[in-house]
């Protein structure tokens, strides 16, 4: 008796081994598509996710296949930045030594839209992809503009969504915003400034600021928290082109007379400086470090240029430069990488893909 309890317990286990080896072998895909779900906000509808962002930015500015999903229209530059050694006691980053190196670029204007007129937004966006001796790069997208409007990427969404045009008039709802400013005081900073802000006759005019907080490291492993800017030197407007691409001719014509020049300004923080929102400049008074010299040489159109296949995601950065604890930071990148996915699968041709029109992208 006791001999055939143990068989029948052994079969009994032997089964359950089956059984388990099944579990795992079923889990494994069941766990990936958990995953991809959660990433994908199936799971939780609620959460806000890059996929969201990005549907936004087609929601309000259309579909245009082949193009970035913000930043569409733009134009690459090369050219190369030199540091000058001053930033060395407070990051081990190769590109603040002493020496050059290559810098791919774009000049852009913010939206969804690839044939915005130039005069349509008074913001110009600045991208930039350093790449060091050693292959590390330094990617950085910077705007026209000292603070960012909100803090956190949920208030950006739900930017987004306030501007998203109304069908019946093609232009946002008024009331819309008027909601969205009102339930989001931290936008005052960046109201103050567009109020007054007007477009540029040229992008060779304007300063580029960081606008998230970042740290650099040091050899000893020490972090510094800092926000940099690009300042120009050329200070001549002139006078603005005519047409809605007049920002494209201007660059082309300058570039041909010579090289153009911004410096980089680093900001240190002091103690109690926030990290964390984009929203607040801190207070004047704070260290400020010349790092170094961008030369921009030469422009092509993004379409055929070496920026085209460039994503300037932020957290793409070198050995001696760290994220903040700024929240807007990885949200940026996710969105990026989906634009990026987006716009490189319908530039192949993938299936499901929305069709790429015939037009010339500057």
């Amino acid at each position: 008796m006791s001999s055939n309890r143990s068989g029948r317990l052994g079969r009994m286990w032997q089964r359950a081994r089956g059984w388990w080896r099944y579990g795992v072998v079923a889990g494994v895909p069941l766990a990936v598509l958990a995953g991809v779900g959660y990433a994908g906000g199936w799971l939780a509808p609620g959460r806000l996710t890059a996929q969201k962002l990005i549907d936004q930015f087609q929601a309000n500015g259309g579909v245009h296949p082949g193009y970035r999903r913000n930043h569409a229209k733009g134009v690459c530059v090369t050219g190369h930045f030199t540091g000058n050694g001053a930033l060395q006691p407070y990051s081990v980053a190769d590109v603040f030594a002493g020496g050059s190196v290559p810098v791919v670029g774009r000049f852009a204007l913010p939206g969804g839209n690839p044939y915005a007129p130039d005069s349509s937004v008074p913001i110009r966006s600045m991208a930039l992809r350093f790449t060091q001796a050693n292959g590390q790069q330094w990617r950085t997208g910077m705007n026209s503009m000292p603070v960012f409007p909100v803090a956190t990427p949920r208030a950006f969404y739900e930017q987004l969504q306030a501007q998203q045009p109304d069908p019946k008039t093609g232009k946002p709802d008024p009331a819309r915003l008027a909601a969205f400013f009102a339930a989001h005081p931290e936008t005052g900073a960046f109201r103050a400034w567009a109020k007054q802000a007007k477009p540029s006759a040229s992008y060779a005019v304007d300063t580029y600021w960081g606008l998230n907080a970042f740290e650099l490291v040091d050899a000893q492993g020490r972090h510094h928290a800092v926000r940099w800017r690009m300042v120009p030197e050329t200070t001549d407007a002139g006078v603005a082109g005519q047409g809605a691409d007049y920002l494209a001719d201007d660059l082309s014509r300058r570039l041909a007379t010579g090289p153009l020049r911004w410096h980089l300004w680093m900001t240190l923080a002091d103690p109690g400086d926030p990290t964390d929102d984009a929203t607040k400049a801190w207070p004047a008074g704070r260290r400020e470090i010349d790092a170094g010299t961008l030369e921009l040489t030469a422009t092509e159109a993004q379409d055929s240029g070496p920026c085209r296949d460039v994503n300037y995601d932020p957290l793409v950065l070198p050995n001696g430069i760290q994220a903040s604890d700024d929240p807007l930071l990885p949200a940026r990148s996710a969105a990026y990488a989906d634009s990026y996915l987006r716009r490189t699968s319908e530039e192949a041709h993938l299936p499901g893909t929305a069709a790429m029109e015939k037009e010339t992208r500057r």
